[in-house]
């Protein structure tokens, strides 16, 4: 409590029944799978894997999220800007401005995709164990 409402970002892990007023009020909560229910639903954010060196990848991966929010915002709220005054007065065909829509669409999915591509397989993986052969 005394660390929140000074000009510091305050962060909580934690992932029991006694952990959740203080995941609630940390500016970022964040609570590991398989810790009590109340903890995982006052947390901002549930960790997949009970893997504390995951935190600085999530924090990262959320960095970028925003990001691409911005941009795919962005692109948007410009074409619809330009196009939309331009098809109301007539200057624009309604067939070049349904295909630049469409265009505009695939633009904001085509950089969504790129977080995908950014994590360039640095997805966690479980391990299968050996297999054992089997007895003669």
């Amino acid at each position: 409590a005394e660390l929140t409402g000074r000009d510091k970002v305050v962060a909580m892990v934690g992932d029991g029944i006694n952990d959740a007023p203080g995941l609630a009020q940390a500016d970022l909560g964040i609570a590991v799978r398989g810790g009590a229910d109340v903890a995982m639903d006052a947390a901002d954010v549930v960790l997949m894997h009970d893997d504390p060196d995951m935190i600085p990848e999530t924090l990262a991966v959320a960095r970028r999220v925003t990001v691409t929010l911005r941009q795919n915002l962005f692109w948007a709220f410009a074409y619809n800007v330009m196009a939309i005054p331009l098809a109301a007065l007539g200057f624009l065909n309604p067939m070049v401005a349904g295909v630049a829509m469409a265009l505009s669409s695939l633009s904001v999915v085509g950089n969504a995709l790129r977080l995908k591509v950014a994590a360039g397989g640095r997805q966690r993986r479980t391990t299968v164990p050996e297999q054992v052969p089997p007895a003669p």
